[in-house]
């Protein structure tokens, strides 16, 4: 009979990857994607919330700290640089390593079970604040869609109650700048305020909706809104290029960054925010056809073709706005702002429509990934059984997606959205670190892993791409004082729960399952040998 392990030698127990294809294919999702779909998906991730909500705070700042000035066009190099290495380990363990778990899975395989509960948890405050942030940004570019049928829709639509279109935080702020009561202003039930950005949950309930329905309708969903917001995207560039002014750009390095390389530092920290949806495509290898080779093309193709794009928009924005002017622009909707002050009004409606369809693609990924990590940690043994039930008709992780799509309607209602983006910076800064350093411990404690893609120049990509992340946390930790305190909190709480409960529950799992993978697994290698 085999010894009982000790703690530590459990908690740091590694998946092998004979266990996770045996468990994938045991109680996998269908493949349906192919290396062309995932791109799409890349795009349709990356390019949404940067180009129309993160391109105004990066340049112009905001109370809490300063921006990259017309240096903004270095700030995307820099993020676009920063996420290249990350990019490439992302591709390796990808490719090699076909799980719906993305980086919870690699972590699981690298470092054991403690550390991939954590990266799990990581990864739900990364993806939770991205939806609940995109669909708050979702919300706001409706509304200015909306507001310009103002005497043609009713008033109660294009001038709803603000309670009903932001966040209760939100709501306080814009009540006590208009001179109103928010006590007055915003309901109570049993003495809780009651704010309910509804459009909002609208856009969260519809990509639930769509992601249950199955991978084809999400492909389909994202295709559309990919064609849409490119073409608003190069329709601003194009006419965007016509009233730039390249003394905007100022006349030397004094003003052409007029906050130094702190401003450059924080925009580039912003601005990673902006390349976020990459590292979710790992999530897509349990149902892409050729995850080996699919992978790896759209994973570096997305940050080529979003490097790119970012580029043409922050040359036209930050050519067309004097720096003097950045303090009067609107940083939630700036590529808007910038149509109507070129008086090119039609292009702000235009920009709107761009808008919601990049916003409703990013959601759609982000809700993808969310549901595929939470997913995996469900047939891991650390979410209820019930979570990794699949829709009888769609094979989807259809309880998962309702039940993701619910916890962040509840927590939308209350959290920060300034603090929240701050906290997803810093939990995706913290994935690219661990996967840079698995990428390195992987090629030494299992060198004879097959890897259809092999990061170049290893281990110093690797390595440089801890070194970035680290340098931009650091760089950026004395203006974002707020999530400093509060990811470390996030990362202790995480610790607790797996002590208090996942540990235990997942021993208790274990034993009862491993029997059946067992023998589920000498099934599998006799069926294998009996074709050969």
């Amino acid at each position: 009979m085999e010894k009982p392990r000790g703690i530590l030698k459990n908690i740091f127990k590694t998946r092998s990857l004979e266990e996770i294809i045996a468990r994938s294919k045991k109680d996998g999702l269908e493949k349906t994607l192919n290396w062309y779909d995932v791109l799409i998906l890349g795009i349709s991730a990356v390019i949404g919330s940067g180009i129309f909500v993160m391109v105004g705070e990066a340049a112009c700042g905001n109370a809490e700290h300063v921006g990259a000035g017309s240096a903004l066009v270095i700030s995307i190099i820099l993020g676009a640089i920063a996420c290249v290495f990350p990019a490439f380990c992302f591709a390796e363990l990808g490719s090699a390593i076909p799980d719906s778990g993305g980086s919870y899975t690699y972590t699981y395989s690298t470092l054991g079970e403690f550390f991939a509960w954590m990266m799990g948890w990581v990864l739900i405050l990364e993806y939770a604040i991205s939806n609940i942030t995109v669909s708050a940004a979702w919300s706001g570019y409706l509304m200015e869609f909306l507001r310009g049928f103002s005497g043609v829709l009713p008033n109660c639509v294009t001038n709803p109650p603000l309670w009903l279109i932001h966040d209760y935080n939100t709501a306080v702020v814009k009540y006590q700048a208009l001179g109103l009561d928010p006590a007055v202003q915003i309901p109570h039930i049993f003495g809780v305020p009651i704010a309910l950005n509804v459009p909002a949950i609208f856009i969260l309930i519809v990509m639930a909706y769509i992601l249950t329905r199955g991978t084809i309708e999400s492909k389909r969903t994202a295709t559309l809104m990919v064609i849409i917001k490119m073409a608003v995207i190069f329709l601003f560039i194009l006419v965007g290029a016509f009233y730039v002014q390249p003394t905007n750009w100022g006349h030397n390095w004094e003003t052409f960054a007029p906050n130094g390389f702190e401003g450059i530092a924080i925009g580039a920290f912003i601005i990673i925010y902006a390349y976020l949806g990459f590292d979710a495509l790992g999530t897509t290898a349990e149902e892409t056809k050729e995850p080996q080779k699919a992978l790896p093309i759209a994973i570096i193709g997305t940050l080529i073709v979003a490097a790119l794009v970012y580029a043409g928009v922050a040359l036209v924005f930050t050519g067309i706005v004097p720096q003097s002017d950045y303090g009067m622009v609107n940083i939630h909707a700036p590529l808007a702002y910038v149509a109507k002050l070129i008086h090119q009004d039609w292009i702000a409606g235009w920009i709107s429509i761009g808008a919601l369809a990049g916003l409703t693609s990013v959601l759609l990924v982000l809700q993808f990934a969310n549901s595929r990590t939470l997913f995996a940690m469900a047939r891991d043994n650390f979410l209820p059984k019930i979570m990794k039930k699949r829709h009888p008709k769609y094979k989807t992780p259809s309880v998962i997606i309702w039940s993701a799509a619910i916890s962040l309607i509840i927590l939308g209602m209350f959290i920060d959205m300034s603090v929240a983006t701050q906290l997803a910076i810093f939990g995706t800064l913290t994935c690219f670190i661990f996967i840079c350093l698995e990428v390195i411990i992987l090629r030494k404690t299992n060198p004879e892993m097959v890897r259809p893609f092999k990061v170049p120049l290893c281990p110093l990509v690797p390595i440089l791409g801890i070194l970035v992340s680290v340098g931009l946390m650091a760089r950026a930790i004395p203006q974002l004082e707020t999530s400093v305190i509060l990811f470390p909190l996030w990362l202790v709480f995480g610790m607790l729960i797996y002590i208090i409960f996942g540990y235990k529950k997942n021993r208790q799992a274990e034993e009862k399952e491993k029997m059946l993978m067992q023998r589920y697994m000498e099934k599998a290698r006799g069926e294998e040998n009996g074709r050969q």
